[in-house]
This record gives C-alpha cells, structure tokens and sequence, in this order.
C-alpha cells in the first residue's frame, strides 16, 4: 500500500499489477491508470480542501486507456475519453467529459454525475452504469451499438451496490453515501448502458 499526495504527471499508476493499492490525495495528470493491471487506484483530495470534489475535476483525460484489471476509485470528475478501451477494470468516478467508455470491451464503470456527449461511442463490451439525476442522459449517449436499461436484475443491483460502498470506504465520496442512504429511491435514477453484442453474447452463454 502506497501512500501519497500533491500533484502527479502523466501515466500515474500506469500497468499497476495486483497487489498493490495507490492512495493519492491530490490531483493527477492525463493517462491515469493506462493500463491498469490488477492494481487498486484510490484519487481523492486533501482532507482540509475548500472545494466540492463531487462538481471539479480533479484527473485529467483518457483515464484507465487500455486497462487489463483492477480497480480505481475517483472522488471527483474526470476528463475526456474516460476508460477508453477499457477491457476489464472497475471503476467509479463523480462525472466525466465527452467520449466516455469510448471502444470499451470490457470492465464496470459507474458515473455518478455528468457524463459529457458522445458516450459510449465503439463500446462493445463491459457494462456502466450512470446516476442520471438530471434526466438528460439519454441525449448524450451514442446508442449505435448499446442500449439503455433500467438496473432491474438482481447481480447488477448488488454489483452496483458494492461498488458504490467501495467508493464510499476508500474516497469518502459524499454522492456515494447519499445514494446508499435512499438506496429504493435512487436505484431508479441509474441507467444501465449494455453493448448490443454484449448482451448477445451474454444470453447465449446463460440459454
């Protein structure tokens, strides 16, 4: 377990194997987590900070470009092309810019803010789940090869829900914890972004 803080460059974590756990309380640059290779990835700001971590961005673009494994875990909003050809990590983050889970094959993401337009352009494979609080998602998503969904199934609600307890152990995420106090009410608000091929695949598998 690494501990740290301030400000980080390029690549910060990148291929990061399992076993090991990076905590930064700062801020970092583009390529976060390129990568990523069954290490855990834990972002969050200083505790004495004056700003909301839920509303600014606090890690730059195309975070988790490439990921293999692992997790990561960000208490604030990231830049574009967030988990771009993400093909197996978990994540969750406060909200993105444009182009998230761009060509993603794999993984879990959860948004729980913004997302940006363009999202989901080329995903083919993973799922996301995004905290549509404002009722404006579905105009922002690229549904040419995914659909939207509610989260009914059983797996993805406790999926959903342990990840977000996650979030909220490791980041403190304040969005995180008002979601799980009014688990009922808000469960509703998340959509669930499955590839079309995906899903395919996934019914033949279980038929």
């Amino acid at each position: 377990k690494i501990r740290l803080s301030g400000s980080v460059g390029q690549s910060f974590a990148a291929f990061l194997s399992r076993g090991i756990t990076m905590n930064l309380e700062g801020d970092a640059n583009d390529y976060l987590g390129k990568g990523l290779s069954g290490g855990i990835v834990v972002i969050k700001p200083p505790e004495k900070t004056t700003f909301v971590p839920e509303t600014n961005v606090l890690v730059g673009n195309v975070v988790l470009y490439g990921a293999v494994s692992g997790k990561m875990f960000i208490r604030g909003v990231a830049g574009e092309r967030f988990a771009v050809r993400n093909s197996g990590a978990d994540a969750v983050v406060e909200g993105i810019g444009d182009h998230g889970c761009e060509y993603m094959t794999g993984g879990n993401v959860v948004i729980l803010g913004p997302t940006g337009r363009n999202f989901a352009a080329g995903m083919s494979g993973g799922e996301a789940f995004v905290f549509d609080e404002s009722g404006n998602f579905s105009d922002l998503c690229n549904t040419e090869m995914v659909g939207l969904e509610k989260v009914s199934d059983e797996a993805d609600k406790h999926k959903l829900e342990n990840m977000l307890k996650d979030h909220l152990t490791l980041s403190g995420s304040s969005n995180a914890r008002r979601i799980l106090e009014d688990w009922q009410a808000t469960l509703p608000k998340f959509i669930k972004v499955m590839p079309h091929d995906y899903k395919r695949v996934l019914e033949g598998t279980h038929g």
